[in-house]
């Protein structure tokens, strides 16, 4: 039998024999806060306690935290948001979570530790949040938690998702509001002489996001073979702009409608005069939608265009998102399938799309019940009056 060994090298951990004929097996591992502190196996002979030691060793070495005690979720849901959140998430993700982990999950749960927090405790804490705010913040709290779990689950700080067994609170859908086919035909109309009047015909006919529109670039357009193609929406975050994937990920290519396309012709002879008298003040970045040195517009101020032009025209205001609503509404009505009319509005989930053809298919059953009154109506009543 070989020799075993009683000392490893430098950084692999010790073995040593207790008093009570176990071993004992210490290493130097990395805890969720990012400090270093010594964790102990233990096992009946040296060669289970050698194997506890190497697994320890292989988390060392690919950055995994183990902690020396259960980590409280404060702990955790910092560290979560940093080196894993932070990582692959979008910035406006991670601004999310971060809200939600700094004004409620902290505070209102975070002392307990993650292998003792248990259903009764996400229960309570939901019902309270739900108190303090509203149904829909509780809900975006448990999604919080829920995802933050679930990465302890494979860090193997944890055995079970706890969150994942609590029903999130029902949260009411907002009701949806686009304008009627007459309302949207006269928003055209007065938006025709508007300086945006090619991306609000984009928002309306395509139902584009308002950050797809200001992300839009020249490349991904092409009025020849009638193509759009949406691979990136612009955002500001933390005080810039930035270009990110549309929101899901999902870049599409969308067939133009024959309407967009003199708007955009329009749109690019108008940037091409504006641009030539900037001269060297142009900063040319290859955006659709630019300001007057070439810069893109802010998405703020496409929604401000959009007001304007809706209250000049006398429409009730409505969101620019809700002009996106309208176009599912327009799209579905016309008898467009709901798979066609997600990949057109590049809806991350198809029960999106369903809201709202379920919204137009009672809509259409409503009148069918009109014309059925207006039927039996006609026919004469006992005693010669309407039955």
């Amino acid at each position: 039998m070989a020799a075993q060994r009683k000392r490893n090298p430098n950084g692999a951990g010790t073995i040593t024999k207790r008093k009570d004929g176990r071993y004992q097996a210490a290493v130097y591992v990395l805890q969720p806060d990012g400090t270093r502190a010594r964790k102990f196996a233990y096992g009946k002979t040296w060669a289970e306690c050698d194997a506890k030691r190497r697994v320890l060793l292989a988390k060392v070495d690919g950055g995994i935290p183990v902690p020396t005690r259960s980590a409280k979720l404060s702990e955790w849901l910092p560290y979560w948001l940093e080196h894993i959140i932070k990582l692959r998430r979008k910035i406006s993700t991670f601004d999310k979570y971060e809200a939600h982990v700094r004004l409620y999950l902290v505070p209102m749960i975070g002392a307990k530790r993650l292998e003792s927090l248990g259903v009764a405790d996400v229960r309570r804490f939901l019902v309270q949040l739900e108190r303090k705010t509203t149904a829909a913040t509780a809900k975006e709290s448990h999604r919080v938690l829920r995802t933050a779990l679930s990465a302890a689950c494979r860090e193997e700080l944890i055995t079970r998702n706890v969150a994942s067994l609590v029903e999130p609170p029902r949260a009411k859908g907002r009701e949806l509001s686009p304008w009627t086919l007459d309302e949207t035909l006269t928003f055209l109309a007065a938006a025709r002489r508007d300086p945006l009047y090619a991306a609000f015909v984009l928002a309306v006919t395509m139902g584009l996001r308002r950050g797809e529109i200001v992300g839009l670039r020249w490349a991904d357009v092409d009025l020849e073979k009638r193509v759009l193609y949406v691979r990136q929406q612009t955002q500001r975050r933390r005080g810039v702009l930035y270009d990110d994937d549309p929101k899901g990920r999902r870049r599409r290519a969308v067939p133009l409608p024959v309407m967009c396309v003199a708007p955009l012709r329009w749109h690019r002879l108008r940037q091409a005069d504006i641009r030539e008298r900037a001269g060297e003040k142009w900063q040319g970045s290859g955006h659709v939608f630019t300001t007057r040195t070439g810069r893109q517009v802010e998405p703020r101020n496409i929604y401000r265009s959009f007001t304007r032009v809706a209250e000049s025209a006398g429409l009730r205001v409505i969101r620019l998102h809700d002009a996106r609503h309208g176009c599912a509404t327009l799209l579905t009505a016309a008898g467009v399938a709901p798979r066609v009319v997600m990949e057109i509005l590049g809806h991350s989930q198809i029960s999106i799309t369903m809201d709202v053809y379920t919204h137009v298919v009672q809509d259409t059953q409503r009148e069918a019940i009109s014309h059925m009154d207006r039927l039996l109506k006609r026919r004469p009543g006992p005693g010669g009056g309407s039955g």
